[in-house]
């Protein structure tokens, strides 16, 4: 990523015409738009640290042609594929070495007004590429993870993509836009991108889609101003101001825009110079880069500001959930039978059985308090609202204070009439972490129990630091229909004492 650093763009309130068709089209009717969730900021960073030790183990990089890169492609895309997405998996040949493209279609939504959100994958030989690009790869992924989560049912069809080869030369985003057909670039009304939006010396950059600058090379096409809004008025809506920086060409928007297609982002600067001013905006050291490992071996995962990335992933879910243009948040599947976002106390038993062994780290619901070990995130907060079941909430004075311990521990649902005919569908979102003093015997099993019994997760631990992140498993248990069944969860710390986590969040049951 080379961007160029530039001046003042204008501050504008929220507009829903972005993305919306041909200049001169008459806008449709601005929907009520669902408010966005917060992005959990451990949950990107889990996917920093699954990129770094990709890394690690494969070279100390993840550039085209690699082995890092095609494992940071299988890992993006088995996340996505896992959360319910239509993943696709596009090759191209550049400097005879095969690159990668993951395309992630979210089902729904109109086919003719697509809204793509984009980052490159791919890192520079010299290093592991964190900043450039992890942070915008990890931010779109836990966005992207965000919807299937929420249920996200958006007006516009959501498609979210990792480009490969960005550094040397755009080519993966350049061979997707060139292999499109006329008819399918026309139903892009819009693609963000986001490359490098954690640098440890931040600005906080967003294209300038209207030119306000008056520098470099122009607008961008017709719908690109109302995205800048869009992005502008969510850090305004923060307190944090924004500058322009301009439309070059010269990360995977280039050839979006080249096609007229409009686009947008943001970024927080590479290696130019942090001026005075800048630093009196934003704080960090001015006469410095913003960042100042930028295509080195030190873009590792200790070269991120935290509070830049954080702030840029809620801004990427704020302009998704705006500009996706919905009123709803509710599972794709249809009707909903069951749903506990466990805000409220449901009627869910602990230790169903009366047999658990656990002397600490119980489940419970509650509201988790994120702890960590040596850069392992072990304890989440919750996929969603403010609380969740959890396997003991409190932090307490070290990140073993609350885990499990002893054995097994339990929860059970209240009773669950399931109806007897259609498509039954089980989602719900999860994460088991643990040290690498675990072992095959520790778990996290989710099992719906009625006349008979379907193991919806059977997680089981290893002799190795595994990081906290939040997944979605989706499950058909259509075999129970017009059963009255039990969700039961447990988890176990069942051979030598090892350090284990769990949680769960956001279950559904639905029928189609």
């Amino acid at each position: 990523m080379r961007t160029p650093l530039f001046a003042v763009a204008a501050v504008a309130a929220l507009a829903l015409s972005a993305v919306t068709g041909a200049p001169g089209a008459s806008a449709a009717p601005a929907p009520s738009v669902a408010a966005a969730p917060d992005i959990p900021l451990a949950n990107v960073k889990a996917h920093l640290n699954q990129f770094q030790s990709i890394a690690n183990a494969n070279g100390g990089n993840r550039a085209h042609g690699t082995t890092g890169y095609r494992a940071s492609v299988d890992y993006v895309a088995g996340r996505l594929q896992a959360a319910g997405y239509q993943v696709t998996v596009q090759s191209f040949t550049y400097n005879s070495r095969t690159g990668y493209n993951v395309i992630a279609d979210w089902p729904g939504g109109d086919p003719a007004q697509v809204l793509m959100v984009g980052a490159h994958l791919d890192s520079v030989a010299a290093g592991p590429g964190i900043n450039d690009n992890a942070t915008g790869s990890a931010a779109i992924l836990e966005t992207a993870l965000a919807v299937a989560r929420q249920g996200f049912n958006p007006a516009r069809h959501l498609r979210f993509a990792w480009w490969g080869a960005e550094e040397l030369g755009l080519r993966g985003s350049q061979h997707y836009v060139n292999s499109l057909p006329t008819t399918e670039r026309s139903r892009i009304k819009g693609y963000l991108n986001f490359d490098m939006v954690g640098s440890p010396n931040p600005g906080y950059f967003v294209y300038d889609g209207d030119n306000s600058d008056g520098v470099g090379a122009g607008p961008g096409p017709a719908g690109s101003a109302e995205i800048e809004r869009v992005i502008q008025g969510y850090f305004t809506s923060i307190g944090v101001p924004t500058r322009g920086t301009d439309f070059d060409g010269r990360s995977d928007y280039g050839p979006f825009i080249r096609v007229g297609i409009p686009a947008g982002g943001t970024f927080t600067g590479a290696e130019g110079i942090k001026t005075s001013a800048q630093a009196q905006l934003w704080g960090g050291t001015a006469g410095q880069p913003f960042d100042r490992c930028y295509h080195r071996s030190c873009d590792t995962t200790s070269n991120v500001n935290d509070t830049a990335l954080d702030r840029n992933a809620d801004a990427i879910a704020s302009s998704v959930w705006t500009l996706a243009g919905s009123g709803t948040q509710q599972p794709p599947d249809g009707e909903t039978v069951f749903a506990d976002d466990f805000e409220t106390d449901k009627g869910w038993t602990v230790d169903p059985g009366g047999s658990d062994t656990a002397t600490s780290g119980q489940w419970q619901r509650g509201a988790a308090q994120p702890t960590s070990s040596s850069g392992v995130n072990l304890q989440l907060a919750p996929a969603g609202g403010g609380n969740g079941l959890v396997t003991g909430a409190a932090a307490g004075t070290s990140a073993g204070a609350y885990d499990v311990d002893g054995g097994t521990t339990s929860i059970q649902s209240p009773a669950i009439t399931l109806p007897s005919s259609g498509t039954l569908t089980l989602r719900f979102a999860w994460y088991l972490a643990h040290l690498n003093n675990a072992t095959s015997a520790d778990y996290l099993r989710v099992r719906v129990a009625g006349s008979g019994t379907t193991t919806a997760l059977n997680q089981a631990g290893a002799a190795t630091d595994l990081a906290g992140a939040w997944q979605t498993a989706t499950v058909d248990i259509s075999g129970h229909a017009g059963q009255t069944v039990r969700i039961v969860i447990d988890t176990a710390d069942a051979s030598t004492a090892s350090l284990v986590e769990a949680g769960i969040d956001d279950i559904t049951i639905t029928r189609s």
